[in-house]
């Protein structure tokens, strides 16, 4: 059996893919699902019980177990040693568009179905048992707070920015924690006894995130972490990871997942709520037309051509 040109190792390619590339071609093609689902979705292998692996794989457990030890792995906590190492050695952004475009193709087609590809597999992680009892306890401990406080920073901040403001609409007062360096500590200053952090992060443990978690802690906050790999560096601190993949490992990051995830988190809230939610909503329609007297007719009375 040849291997999959997903699996052919390349300079820019990490240590465990090129590991899982010499062995493919002695895998079973169940054996070699499983070992394509490691390479591209390392935050599942990180994170997952072999059960979880063995789902995305379309395959058993015990298939699973069998294609660890036949990459010359003891087993899943061995493996998960190597794919840490992977990444903590974070390729670069140039090195990521490289591999992305290599998988995408010329054809603008092909390109559009490649990526909406990369974005089901982020969905269909979300749609495990397992996950989706995180996601509700999430839910729970961020309604819970006196106020939410939504930290993330680079590509992230503009995600934290958007789910503060919609958590403000539906009457949940929220800030985002958006802002890097000593700008960060006048965001801070917000948090108090009996709010709640919502962490969109990721690896390496910068200085901002130590920060956050250790004003969270002085102040008994509870943090619930969105990540695809920061989570073994700091899971004793959280209340709740969420292990949203972007896209596929070493590829260029892809946000999707985390927006629908967001947004889900914003209808969750809002239901736990309906009435407030609504007079919230309304109330914010009242000033709008206050601001603007012709808000409430915009898209009315439209003039046919």
């Amino acid at each position: 059996m040849g291997a999959s040109p997903l699996l052919v190792p390349t300079p820019d390619r990490a240590p465990f893919a090129d590991r899982v590339a010499e062995s493919v071609g002695r895998l079973s093609p169940a054996e070699q699902r499983v070992a394509r689902c490691l390479v591209e979705q390392k935050d599942a292998a990180l994170l997952g019980s072999a059960a979880a692996i063995a789902a995305l794989a379309g395959t058993s457990d015990a298939t699973v177990v069998r294609t660890v030890r036949s990459l010359g792995f003891d087993g899943l906590s061995d493996l998960r040693q190597t794919l840490l190492a992977d990444i903590i050695a974070t390729p670069t952004p140039s090195a990521r568009l490289r591999l992305t475009l290599e998988g995408a193709g010329d054809d603008s087609a092909q390109v559009l179905d490649h990526v909406i590809g990369m974005h089901e597999e982020a969905l269909a992680a979300m749609k495990t048992p397992s996950f989706q009892a995180s996601f509700s306890r999430s839910v729970d401990i961020l309604f819970a707070g006196k106020r939410r406080h939504v930290f993330g920073i680079g590509p992230s901040g503009a995600v934290a920015d958007y789910a503060s403001l919609q958590f403000n609409r539906i009457g949940l007062a929220s800030t985002a924690l958006s802002a890097s360096g000593v700008a960060l500590a006048d965001r801070l200053l917000a948090l108090g006894e009996g709010d709640a952090v919502l962490m969109i992060a990721y690896a390496p443990l910068y200085r901002e995130i130590e920060i956050v978690i250790e004003r969270a802690r002085q102040l008994g906050n509870p943090i619930v972490l969105i990540s695809d790999s920061l989570g073994p560096f700091v899971a004793e601190h959280m209340a709740e990871v969420l292990p949203v993949p972007r896209g596929r490992a070493d590829h260029l990051a892809m946000h999707s997942g985390t927006m629908v995830l967001i947004e889900a988190m914003i209808v969750g809230l809002a239901a736990r709520d309906r009435a407030r939610a609504i007079s919230s909503l309304e109330s914010l329609s009242v000033l709008r037309g206050t601001i603007d007297k012709a808000w409430l007719k915009r898209g009315m009375g439209r003039s046919k051509i």
